[in-house]
């Protein structure tokens, strides 16, 4: 009942927190047999809470051990039936404790349970996918190797945000082909074989990176995320609004990088400059690429502008309220985020959505209470149900007030700089045909 109650608020603030959630691949996932999830690790606690939230099994978690022992978290992942997992890096762990673990994890999946485990060990900022740990082999081989479990499956699943640390960005939740365990012999301490965990390793490291964007530095991920900007946004047949076509696409980019680096860096070099330039003067117009399009006709942008009008007048009220409400909350969050992660991007959405789901109800509950002091119950009982709905029409309003102001800009700048923003649109044109070209004479780039 807890843990359910605990997913219930979790997804919620998940549904809050990001504009966009986007599962694919729940077809590899299977319904009935014992599995091991793998996911990669880039947005701290962030990470598991989408697997604990949107997969299609009840999964139990491998932790680190101090998580266990922190206020509030250790109470979470204790209701969550996750099991402790002690590491080197953390002082003062006894790393003997693993085996009582490994032996927890092989009795869940006897009983049909799934695991999750992030193999890279630690949440990171990096570009790319972190060197794996062998734990989740090793824990597979062993399980099936002494018949405590059959047909057992490692699903790979990946995430990848849009910006991992942006209010209302976009993820996506990406399960990627299952991987068969196969049965191995033991060594005479219990333990698989060096050799076949080491192949195991290679296959789920393999799986990982085919379901996230795998980036070697940063510099590679820049320009690929520029490109597909510029790609994407050339309206053209084929090209969906999905985030898995988003993630395909720079996958694609990402490949080809490093081997047009290697043939034609000259070439690279000019195109990353030329995508440069175009971005910030675009930046300079105020206009970001998706929204770089020919306004419609008079009598389209004249309707639209009448019927976002009404929808601002409706929503202005229970909006005014809702911002007034929640700012403190909002910000009091922010400034924790920001004091809390310090330098580490991949903690910052994670002090954020704990923080809103403590410090939002806590002041449905204050504002109740007041209520309730000066106007009585019924007063008390409406703004529990009022300002948490206020909260969210605040959300709504100031996206769709964000989307009608980039509108305007758009339209402002198609009517007072024509010239301009024809020459932007046949730069787009010319960037995209580049990346084609670029695409076409490098054969391991459609690979």
């Amino acid at each position: 009942m807890i843990r359910r109650i605990i997913v219930a608020l979790v997804r919620l603030a998940l549904r809050i927190y990001f504009q966009r959630i986007e599962v694919t691949g729940l077809e590899h996932v299977p319904r009935e047999t014992p599995v091991i999830f793998v996911l990669n690790h880039p947005n701290a606690l962030v990470d598991p809470v989408f697997l604990l939230c949107l997969a299609p099994r009840r999964v139990s978690f491998l932790a680190k051990a101090p998580l266990f022992h922190m206020p509030v978290i250790g109470y979470l992942v204790k209701a969550l039936d996750s099991l402790p997992v002690y590491r080197k890096q953390d002082e003062g762990q006894d790393l003997m404790k693993n085996q009582e673990t490994f032996v927890a994890a092989r009795k869940l999946l006897a009983r049909g349970g799934t695991i999750g485990i992030c193999p890279e060990g630690i949440s990171h900022d990096k570009p790319g996918l972190q060197p794996i740990k062998t734990g989740a082999a090793r824990i597979s081989l062993a399980a099936v190797a002494t018949g405590e479990v059959s047909n057992l499956k490692i699903v790979p699943a990946g995430l990848y945000y849009t910006s991992k640390t942006r209010f209302r960005s976009d993820a996506l939740l990406y399960f990627g082909v299952p991987i068969d365990v196969e049965p191995v012999t033991l060594e005479p301490d219990g333990t698989p074989p060096r050799d076949a965990v080491r192949k195991l390793s290679g296959k789920i490291e393999k799986a990982l990176r085919n379901v996230i964007l795998d980036a070697k530095h940063e510099e590679e991920l820049q320009t690929t995320a520029r490109a597909e900007r510029i790609f994407s946004s050339e309206p053209y047949e084929g090209l969906s609004d999905s985030l898995k076509d988003e993630l395909r696409l720079q996958q694609r980019f990402i490949k080809a990088y490093s081997v047009v680096q290697a043939c034609q860096p000259e070439r690279l070099r000019k195109l990353e400059l030329r995508m440069i330039r175009f971005e910030e003067e675009l930046k300079q117009a105020g206009v970001d690429p998706e929204e770089l399009s020919p306004p419609g006709s008079t009598l389209r942008v004249f309707a639209s502008i009448v019927k976002r009008s009404i929808l601002f007048l409706l929503m202005l009220g229970p909006a005014a309220i809702g911002t007034v409400a929640h700012y403190p909350a909002y910000k009091l969050g922010g400034f924790l985020a920001t004091r809390i992660s310090r330098h580490s991007e991949d903690v910052i959405s994670t002090v954020k959505i704990i923080s809103a789901m403590l410090l939002f109800p806590l002041t449905w509950i204050v504002l109740a209470v007041l209520a309730y002091l000066y106007f009585g119950w019924i007063a008390a009982i409406l703004a529990l149900i009022v300002i948490p709905f206020a909260g969210y029409i605040a959300i709504v309003f100031f996206e769709e007030l964000d989307r009608s102001v980039a509108g305007v800009r758009v339209l402002t700048f198609f009517l007072v700089r024509r010239r301009f923003f024809v020459r932007l649109l046949a730069e787009r044109k010319a960037i995209r045909n580049e990346i084609i070209a670029l695409g076409k004479e490098t054969p391991m780039a459609s690979e």
